[in-house]
């Protein structure tokens, strides 16, 4: 009875493809619920946002593009599986970013609402992504080696460094629009914070269990 109970909390492959689609999906929605409201948010995402409201360039080819440099210290400091995971991910990002329009479209979009539910949204993709060691880059891969390596909680990490981010939105945006972004980011790491921490979730991907094993 008591083996019958037991868990595997290792996930299958399987299980991987499924959390990176689904997570870079609802990541996706919420990034066009802020395309259409005009708000910012923090991150690689979010100056990618930000430089596409400013220029000609659309928030895919943007995203993608900015998140190039940090593949590296993915590689070196955390591991050939995550980084692959994560340039999948980024990659479904900026395609599902550009797609999305074409499957659903927002006639009224009040700002609020799509200033907490959009945050809720992209706090929940990024915690499916984490939980299944992947991540949008940028400021994510140093989020989630700083938790796993020394415990340093990422949703906190990522808030101080969203804030900073979020600073520049002035020079782009107004201030009611700041305001609103700030109150997304904080839902999103909020949801982050409170349910990405060591110890609350025991699920883990193989290959990447398997070589941080090596590594230590």
């Amino acid at each position: 009875m008591a083996d019958a109970q037991k868990t595997d909390p290792q996930h299958k492959w399987h299980e991987d493809i499924q959390a990176v689609l689904l997570g870079t999906l609802l990541v996706a929605l919420g990034v066009n619920m802020y395309k259409t409201a005009m708000l910012g948010t923090g991150g690689i995402n979010g100056l990618a946002l930000l430089l596409s409201y400013g220029t000609p360039l659309e928030f895919g080819l943007l995203f993608f593009v900015l998140n190039l440099p940090f593949y590296w210290f993915a590689y070196i400091r955390i591991g050939p599986a995550f980084t692959i995971k994560t340039f999948a991910s980024v990659g479904l990002v900026s395609l599902f970013a550009q797609l999305t329009p074409q499957w659903i479209s927002f006639d009224m979009l009040n700002p609020i609402y799509a200033s907490v539910i959009g945050g809720g949204i992209i706090g929940v993709g990024l915690l499916i992504l984490f939980r299944h060691k992947s991540g949008l880059g940028g400021v994510n891969i140093l989020a989630v080696y700083l938790q796993d390596r020394y415990g340093i909680r990422a949703g906190y990490l990522q808030m101080g460094v969203d804030a900073a981010i979020l600073c520049g939105s002035f020079f782009i945006l107004s201030w009611q629009q700041v305001l609103l972004s700030i109150l997304g980011a904080v839902v999103l790491n909020l949801v982050i914070a409170t349910n990405f921490r060591p110890g609350r979730y025991v699920g883990f991907s193989g290959a990447f269990f398997a070589q941080s094993k090596k590594k230590d």
